[in-house]
């Protein structure tokens, strides 16, 4: 995922640049676009499970039997026939129809799947047939044949984006990121039963279900229904896409949920979920003041007889579908939960029911067409009894991860330990120790590559040091105008080995560490009491790891300094005892092994990190409040705060913490791309104002 961006902007720029040229409108080619990156998905799943599912076949006489569509659809693939296969279409003749071609592989996976007819696009015949070959070649990018599901995720994203800035579709809004679906998920477990999806866009929260309950080992189809509803026919479409390429099917229906309840399912869902448009006004008060899903009334209707916002209806909607066990989890502007008035009034007696159950804040930039910081809300009206007056209030906004300049979510990692805070509020502490044994098992295994990763390093470091200080071996002693040099190139090498020697000694303790705590917590028991220490035997070794970093980096420098003195300020390229070729590889093998070396370092650390931050904000094993992150509110407590359910407000700051990982040149780096990208931004601005201001005749 790190270089997503530069393949996102890639394919757009080279898509949007055949759209120019056809003269079709951003409306006319939205569709066949996202039609061919469905195609490109769905084969690339089929390679993948094609190949698990041959592994499994039974075979008569030696023959395996077949491939079946059955095959694919336990996997959560599409089976695709010869014709509809990406690189069927690819290959085909330049003087072929490609558009028919397309619409023939479109039409092959309709009659396969049912759910799908009428759902793909086929308007293929309005491309001119070489710029259909140079569209498919630009989604055959080498990144794309090996990209994942969740890479697929983004790039759909990105392209929903793009086209909804060219006016193609409804501000954009139908990807939820993974990260905010995925903690969802993960704090409802929407594991059995009738799942419904209000406001379901393009079905990411159904798709992150099934994730989760593949994972689990058992068959989405078989374990859930999923149920969605959206206002329109083309977001429609691309969902029934996106659930097909994951094997997964779901009754989508259209209608606008705010006067339309298409399934009929108020009090029958086991699950609801969704991200639903934020901060909607204009709302028919008249049209839906009787409606029984909104049990606790309007939150507030204007003078034009309109509910000015319409968050508080979907929060109703989102609890009145649920059954008397059902669970909920929904994104929600950051302004509801502590709106006033009419609000306030809905969220007091939804909060003196008993059924919140817990609010996550997120920062800003979790979404591509939304900058703005949003909550998840969680409610369970099966919440038992000692925690009906109670709400986990957790404050996730330091917690992130950077994906580009202006993206962020959440690492596996903090994924996780967001949901363990959540196991040991509903005192499931076997699930907690359980992580905190998976992220000490992670350092046993990491730690033991170290010696692996460091020694390879080690060696070719010594290569290239060899033939740098063979070199400075020959250089004449005659003093001229290459003393200065000469000079510097000696006091260089003369630093290396000065830096070498304790290298070496510091990494022979390191091994030597590692493996007596490798040897004695070979088997750590999933208790509380072992893992603390455990955990607290390797503070001193990851200090030791990250120190290890410095060192090789601050090596790599060095040869790196004295490479540079012998080839630009002492002509080495002309000395028999310089090989520029073997110089080369070998500097570009030791960057490669100072890579490896310091990932694997890095690695062994990060996991150790992973049960420090869990153990040392519940170092009992058992939910406790944690300053800037986590306060268990009792009704009391919200009731005189205005009923509100602003976890930053209950949870209050946390102390500064110190990043021990933090790297002074990394981050400098990110600022210069950072600058980098803005000056971009300013000058295209400039630009297009620069056009207004012709077009205006001035």
């Amino acid at each position: 995922m790190h270089d997503i961006t530069q393949i996102e902007q890639r394919l757009w720029e080279a898509a949007d640049q055949l759209r120019a040229n056809s003269k079709l409108t951003a409306t006319e080619y939205a569709m066949p676009i996202l039609g061919l990156i469905f195609l490109r998905h769905a084969y690339n799943r089929f390679l993948a499970v094609r190949e698990e599912v041959e592994a499994t076949l039974p075979k008569r006489g030696g023959v395996p039997r077949p491939l079946a569509k059955d095959d694919f659809t336990r996997k959560s693939a599409l089976f695709l026939r010869e014709e509809s296969r990406f690189d069927h279409l690819l290959n085909l003749p330049a003087d072929r129809d490609r558009g028919q071609a397309i619409i023939d592989a479109m039409e092959a996976i309709e009659a396969d799947y049912e759910s799908l007819s009428g759902v793909l696009p086929k308007d293929y015949q309005i491309f001119d047939n070489d710029l259909l070959g140079r569209l498919l070649k630009i989604f055959n990018d080498g990144a794309l044949r090996n990209a994942s599901g969740d890479v697929f995720g983004r790039i759909y994203e990105y392209f929903l984006m793009k086209f909804a800035m060219e006016g193609a579709q409804d501000k954009g809004e139908f990807f939820t990121p993974p990260s905010l679906v995925r903690t969802i998920v993960n704090v409802i477990e929407p594991d059995h039963g009738t799942i419904l999806d209000p406001a379901c866009g393009s079905g990411g929260m159904f798709v992150q279900t099934g994730y989760f309950i593949e994972d689990r080992g058992r068959h989405t189809a078989e374990a859930v229904t999923f149920y969605g509803q959206e206002k329109t026919a083309t977001t429609i479409r691309l969902a029934k896409m996106n659930l097909a390429v994951h094997g997964l099917e779901g009754d989508i229906r259209e209608g606008n949920t705010f006067y339309e309840d298409a399934h009929e399912l108020a009090g029958k869902c086991d699950f609801t979920m969704g991200n639903p448009p934020f901060n909607v006004d204009g709302v028919d008060a008249g049209k839906i003041k009787a409606d029984p899903r909104l049990p606790f009334g309007l939150p507030g209707v204007n003078n034009k007889k309109e509910v000015s916002n319409g968050n508080y209806l979907w929060i109703s909607y989102f609890y009145s579908y649920l059954s008397d066990t059902g669970r909920s989890g929904f994104v929600m502007s950051s302004q509801a939960s502590s709106a006033g008035h009419g609000e306030k009034e809905v969220r007091r007696k939804l909060v003196e029911t008993g059924h919140v159950d817990a609010m996550i804040a997120i920062r800003s930039n979790f979404f591509y067409t939304r900058t703005v910081p949003c909550e998840l809300w969680f409610l369970n009206r099966a919440k038992p009894e000692h925690l009906r007056d109670k709400v986990l209030m957790i404050d996730a906004r330091n917690i992130y991860r950077k994906v580009t300049r202006k993206i962020f979510d959440f690492s596996p990692e903090q994924l996780a330990n967001l949901t363990a805070i959540v196991w040991l509020y509903r005192g499931q502490t076997d699930k907690y120790l359980a992580l905190v044994g998976d992220y000490l098992a992670a350092v046993h295994r990491e730690s033991a590559l170290v010696r692996g990763a460091l020694a390879a390093f080690e060696e070719s470091l010594v290569a290239l040091q060899g033939r740098v200080a063979a070199f400075g071996d020959t250089l004449a002693a005659a003093a001229g105008p290459a003393d200065e040099g000469r000079g510097r190139l000696r006091d260089t090498l003369s630093e290396l080995a000065d830096a070498h020697a304790p290298f070496l000694a510091d990494r022979d303790a390191l091994h030597a560490a590692v493996a007596a705590w490798r040897k004695r917590y070979a088997d750590i028991a999933p208790d509380n009491g072992a893992q603390l220490g455990a955990r607290h035997a390797f503070d001193p070794i990851a200090e030791e790891l990250r120190g290890m970093v410095k060192q090789v980096d601050h090596l790599v420098k060095l040869i790196g300094r004295a490479v540079e003195i012998a080839d630009k300020e002492l002509d080495a390229r002309s000395s028999d005892a310089w090989d520029s070729r073997a110089i080369n590889r070998l500097r570009k093998e030791l960057d490669e092994k100072r890579r490896e070396a310091v990932d694997q370092l890095k690695h062994a650390a990060y996991f150790h990190r992973q049960a420090a931050w869990l153990q040392g904000r519940f170092p009992e094993a058992r939910l406790a409040d944690v300053p800037g992150l986590v306060k268990l509110a009792d009704r009391a407590e919200i009731a005189a705060n205005d009923w509100s359910l602003t976890p930053g407000r209950y949870v209050g700051v946390a102390p500064p913490e110190v990043d021990e990982d933090f790297d002074f040149e990394e981050a400098l780096r990110e600022i210069h791309v950072e600058l980098a990208g803005l000056n971009e931004e300013a000058a295209k601005l400039a630009e297009a104002i620069q056009c207004n201001f012709e077009g205006l005749g001035a």
